[in-house]
């Protein structure tokens, strides 16, 4: 499965860093490791090869939406926020639909992880076709779905919205109105759920190796970011 790196912070829009318990992979012998790292469904729910959930199900991944809010620290604006978990039959056309409700022209931003210790780097283009990026986006299906270490912004500054697929695999929409946004979700069976907790909201590892560092050089140049990261 190529190298894995180990997340000991949480991902969503406004939850706070915590302390994750090491107990979890660091005392399972190679067996019990390979083992875990080879479930990929719970129970109707199948997950993509980028991420697992810590061995000891602090969150048992599952399908579904929740609203949540971003808060701007330096303004204390507040930006409605929509997360969600797909199954990975699912993710890719689901993405797909919420990205087509931002407009025919958009911004992208690739983030990725895959320099280990350099943290995240964010690469930006602008003005680019919907048509365009989604038939490139459908060429790179594999390295999205699948690397642990890539994700992706799609934005339309105008409006303020954004669809993010971050490297969790999970799909976050921003801005007002999200009613467009929670059409889709309903439309692939991707329901609202109060309770529902996320992969990132507890101790996990995400999976990457380098044809996927390879795919996302070749991803970059396609869009235009020929910048060095």
């Amino acid at each position: 499965m190529g190298f894995l790196k180990r997340i000991l912070r949480t991902g969503g829009p406004d939850t706070t860093t915590k302390e994750a318990s090491p107990a979890s992979f660091q005392q399972l012998s190679e067996d019990e490791l390979r083992t875990h790292l080879g479930i990929a469904t719970y129970g109707a729910f199948e997950l993509t090869n980028a991420i697992r959930p810590s061995y000891d199900l602090q969150v048992v991944p599952r399908q579904g939406f929740r609203r949540d809010e971003y808060v701007d620290d330096a303004s204390s604006t507040s930006v409605p926020v929509l997360m969600a978990a797909a199954s990975r039959n699912n993710l890719m056309h689901l993405f797909m639909d919420l990205i087509e409700s931002l407009g025919p022209v958009v911004d992208v931003v690739l983030e990725t992880s895959h320099q280990s210790g350099q943290g995240h780097n964010d690469l930006y283009r602008e003005h680019i076709d919907m048509p365009v990026l989604k038939s490139t986006l459908w060429d790179f299906e594999d390295l999205l779905l699948n690397d642990g270490c890539t994700g992706i912004a799609i934005v339309n500054p105008r409006r303020k919205q954004e669809v993010q697929f971050d490297e969790h695999k999970l799909l976050i929409t921003y801005g007002d109105p999200l009613k467009d946004f929670e059409k889709s979700f309903i439309a692939h069976d991707v329901y609202p759920d109060a309770d529902i907790r996320f992969v990132t909201e507890a101790e996990h590892v995400h999976s990457s190796n380098e044809k996927y560092q390879h795919q996302f050089e070749v991803l970059k140049t396609r869009l235009g970011m020929d910048d060095s990261w």
